[in-house]
């Protein structure tokens, strides 16, 4: 039976609501497909829904086609899986807890791989049994400080999230394989351009991360790719670290005061006026950028780290979010300096003529870590720790040591890739697909052991896949629109044909009933608005917003036997007899 307009769950709007930011936002509930409910939570109407099928079935199609089976999750959890994981506390603020009536804790998942890994410990004792791969296609909830972009970043969101189980590392490999050639299928049938990047492993370890992102100016993520192929979000991206140089020879450190230089730039102006250099002038590279951070660790301890790196750099907070997890990090207060009066504002280092001695402690007492641009041999402007004074030649390896290298500066266009294939471009993207190499850390944690060959017992690898499924959806509404509405792509538009009876006519009518009959009749799932006493133009408006690819118009071309099909895409508009409308649109 064809959808009725007349009859439909749908109302349109003229006006892009206040809260929408972008396209896909203004565009989906102007056309009725979703409705706000809450900040970062929507309610899916039908047309919203029936895209959001024919994607989800274009992931399970695929994931069958990689030997993964379907199984189904509750959203509501209880605490207890998550407190063996240690993710209970871990996630922070990030989810959403709850108790029952009992004062039970539950919370709405984030994620499921404490379930899946207890299914399969629960069902499966023996390496005859693996591998497996399980997915399932649920509602995620996380509470986002700041969600924003309607389904690009919100609270609920749909995710497929699949996981392998095998008993060795080379099973893994395997799994991993199948499931990214899976995701590049799903994302080509989809007609999405992505990038596959190195992304980081995580608190959880695992031989491959890799995330699939969109590459759209919308896009939340950075990432880098070089002309030789290389492509890392910034998260994931090594510094090549120069090798060391020389100390022999090189200039002893010396003192000197620098009045009101608390900043790169005054500093830099300072020693080119009164530290003159032959070879060439000074730049914000030749100093050494002293970075207070704290961190605050899981069991609420806070702590101060100093982090050296080129003054040219700043501290990249993604990175270090990465870098320090699972603290939590962030620039150091006023308070965190009031309570450390060994760290002088603006005139940190690593080294003081006070001391401490070299291999000790750093001069300010407190962790010190560098750029891996900060090798031995490497000479620096930099913090005396006194008050408007800097110190020149300041030697790595010679004057200091730091305690550890950490790599958070920010990357930019230019820098050259880890594997030497060319410096990289910075590009903005979504992320839409993520297959991450578990390995064993939720089996160990949680005790999901078989036995292997020799009737010993082994702990199970996993591997994990996500898909975004509604970012998915709204992505496809960033890309394919115009000034007048949607226009989705055939594999996913809400139906085939879009039929609009127009004019007063009867006789467009009933051309229109006889041209649905007869799409229907080709298996085409049909869109008919026959609502009566509307004018063309609410219609034609109605249709161009709703965004079906091909549209069919009975009306004052019926007298003479035919009617118009719209081309929604290229904005072809051809006369075709009324009973030559399914063979004018093809197979």
């Amino acid at each position: 039976m064809p959808t009725r307009l007349s009859n439909f769950f749908l109302r349109t709007l003229r006006e892009d609501p206040a809260d929408a930011e972008v396209t896909s936002h203004k565009l989906l509930v102007r056309a009725g497909y979703i409705r706000r409910t809450a900040p970062g939570i929507f309610t899916w109407l039908p047309l919203g829904l029936r895209v959001k099928a024919k994607i989800e079935r274009i992931v399970r199609d695929e994931m069958e086609a990689a030997g993964a089976h379907e199984v189904h999750f509750p959203a509501l959890l209880p605490r207890e899986p998550y407190e063996l994981s240690g993710r209970w506390e871990s996630y922070g603020d990030g989810i959403f807890r709850l108790q029952d009536r009992k004062e039970a804790d539950y919370l709405l998942a984030p994620t499921h791989e404490e379930m899946f890994t207890l299914l399969v410990k629960d069902l499966y004792s023996s390496y005859k049994d693996l591998p497996l791969t399980i997915f399932q296609i649920q509602d995620k909830y996380r509470d986002e400080a700041r969600p924003r972009a309607g389904l690009l970043r919100g609270r609920e969101f749909t995710m497929k999230d699949a996981y392998s189980f095998d008993v060795s590392d080379e099973g893994l490999d395997a799994s991993y394989q199948a499931q990214r050639d899976a995701y590049e299928r799903i994302f080509t049938r989809l007609g999405l351009e992505y990038v596959i990047v190195t992304a980081d492993n995580g608190l959880m370890g695992g031989a491959r991360s890799e995330e699939f992102l969109h590459p759209t100016p919308v896009g939340e993520d950075t990432f880098v790719r070089s002309a030789g192929g290389y492509a890392a979000n910034v998260e994931a991206f090594e510094t090549l670290a120069p090798e060391p140089l020389p100390i022999e020879g090189q200039p002893a450190a010396r003192i000197f005061d620098s009045p009101n230089t608390p900043t790169i730039l005054s500093l830099v102006d300072h020693v080119n006026d009164h530290e003159t250099r032959t070879d060439r002038p000074w730049h914000a590279a030749d100093t050494l950028k002293c970075v207070v951070l704290a961190l605050t660790h899981l069991d609420g301890n806070r702590e101060l780290v100093v982090v050296g790196m080129p003054g040219d750099r700043e501290v990249e907070m993604k990175r270090a979010e990465v870098a320090f997890a699972p603290a939590e990090v962030e620039a150091a207060t006023e308070s965190d300096f009031a309570k450390h009066p060994g760290l002088v504002k603006g005139y940190i280092g690593p080294w003081s003529p006070e001391g401490p001695v070299l291999g000790e402690e750093s001069a300010t007492g407190i962790r010190f870590l560098v750029d891996p641009r900060v090798v031995d041999g490497t000479a620096w402007v930099t913090g005396a720790n006194r008050h408007e004074q800097h110190v020149l030649s300041l030697v790595a390896g010679r004057d200091f040591t730091a305690d550890g290298v950490i790599d958070i500066a920010d990357v930019r266009e230019g820098d050259p890739a880890p594997d030497g294939s060319g410096p990289v471009e910075l590009a903005r993207g979504m992320e839409i697909g993520h297959v991450f190499q578990l390995g064993r850390f939720f089996a160990e944690t949680l005790g999901l052991k078989v036995l292997d060959e020799n009737g010993k017992l082994a702990t199970v690898t996993m591997g994990s896949y996500g898909i975004g499924v509604t970012r998915i959806l709204a992505i496809i509404a960033e890309l394919h629109n115009d000034d007048k509405g949607l226009i989705w792509p055939e594999s996913v538009a809400p139906f085939d044909v879009h039929v609009l009876a127009t004019g007063k006519d009867q006789a467009a009518f009933d051309a229109a009933e006889r041209i649905v009959a007869d799409l229907e009749a080709s298996g085409r799932d049909v869109l008919y608005d026959d609502r009566p006493k509307l004018s063309p133009g609410v219609k034609f408006a109605d249709a161009e917003l709703i965004g079906v690819p091909k549209i069919v118009i009975a009306g004052r071309g019926v007298a003479d036997g035919v009617v118009e099909v719209w081309d929604r895409a290229t904005g072809e508009r051809t006369q075709v007899p009324i009973d030559g409308v399914v063979a004018a649109l093809g197979a």
